[in-house]
């Protein structure tokens, strides 16, 4: 356990792991990790999220097709999907006569829309951070996987998800292969093109040449470059934001926020 670790060492070494042991995460530590994520801030102390575990075995591996084809996401030991939420809300407004009482007083009875789904979103997000930092306080690794976005028709029907609840992430937890106690860390930005002061700062080829400079070269180093690809900026393009998984997640999303926008009590 690395508890002595401070919070900013964790911090500053935390990289994502996608190899572990096949030991089960501890109930303890999973009791940690579970209580680290409730302690998150949250928008007026509403909890604007609900946590889902996923044991079964069977739906691991279906996960690890229908996000973006991950092997990873079946082998690993725990597995946390990180709902916007706000079903729970409405259910409880529904049995405390809430739109009864709106009727009465003439008044309009406000269903949830996009500032919701944002709000509930950034709960969700908070509370899958902290419980990132507490499972690297005890050494266990994370993976953060987005792609559980993707696919709203599949994943609402294998868990059952309302549609004033949207999958925002979903984590996956382990204790790790590597024995490395100093990963190599993934590149990061100069502060200077992230933090601003005052005004939004946008940048042009030359600060470009600058920013990109290390992954430029590596590009050029390269020797299985596409044909079509002139530079770092168009190969990641169509490696990432064009590719087809971006253009199934746009779909999936739009799909459900049209549907939390429109659904009815």
């Amino acid at each position: 356990m690395n508890g002595t670790r401070s919070v900013i060492e964790i911090i500053n070494k935390r990289r994502s792991v996608r190899a572990w042991k096949k030991t089960p995460i501890t109930p303890d530590h999973l009791n940690s990790i579970i209580h680290a994520a409730m302690r998150a801030p949250t928008a007026g102390n509403q909890m604007l999220y609900s946590i889902l575990q996923v044991d079964d075995q069977q739906k691991k591996d279906k996960l690890a097709k229908t996000c973006d084809n991950q092997p990873m996401i079946a082998k690993a030991p725990l597995v946390l999907i990180f709902l916007a939420d706000m079903q729970r809300w409405y259910d409880f407004y529904a049995s405390s006569g809430v739109k009864e009482l709106c009727e009465k007083k003439n008044l309009p009875y406000r269903t949830p829309k996009e500032s919701d789904l944002l709000i509930a979103s950034c709960d969700a997000l908070i509370a899958a951070q902290n419980s990132v930092i507490a499972a690297e306080s005890l050494g266990i690794g994370s993976c953060y996987i987005g792609d559980i976005m993707e696919n709203i028709e599949i994943h609402r029907e294998m868990f059952n998800l309302p549609k004033w609840v949207f999958p925002i992430t979903m984590l996956c937890f382990g204790y790790p292969k590597s024995k490395n106690k100093n990963p190599k860390l993934t590149r990061r930005f100069d502060e200077k093109y992230i933090h601003f002061r005052d005004v939004y700062q946008r940048f042009g080829k030359g600060d470009f040449d600058v920013m990109y400079k290390k992954s430029i070269e590596e590009f050029n180093k390269m020797d299985n470059k596409p044909p079509y690809v002139e530079n770092y900026g168009q190969r990641f393009y169509l490696f990432k934001t064009g590719a087809d998984f971006s253009i199934e997640m746009e779909r999936s999303v739009k799909k459900a926020i049209k549907d939390w926008n429109e659904a009815k009590y």
